[in-house]
């Protein structure tokens, strides 16, 4: 059987499971390009001593045979 004690101690956990679950930025993931640009910027804006150099543009995506099946 279980215990007064028990189910508090659940309760709690799931509490602080789902507390611990909504933490975070709800927007789209930075791709490594996007992100060096966004601190090339702040740096910029900032008048930083150090300005990181402008970052390549990425490759373009080419598609691949089996992309269908993902």
């Amino acid at each position: 059987m279980i215990s007064g004690r028990q189910v508090t101690a659940l309760v709690l956990l799931i509490a602080v499971g789902l507390a611990v679950a909504g933490c975070g930025r709800k927007a789209p993931l930075d791709t490594p390009y996007q992100a060096a640009i966004e601190e090339r910027r702040q740096a910029i804006e900032d008048d930083a001593a150090v300005i990181p150099p402008e970052p390549e543009k990425p490759v373009e995506d080419r598609p691949f045979i089996l992309d269908p099946l993902i």
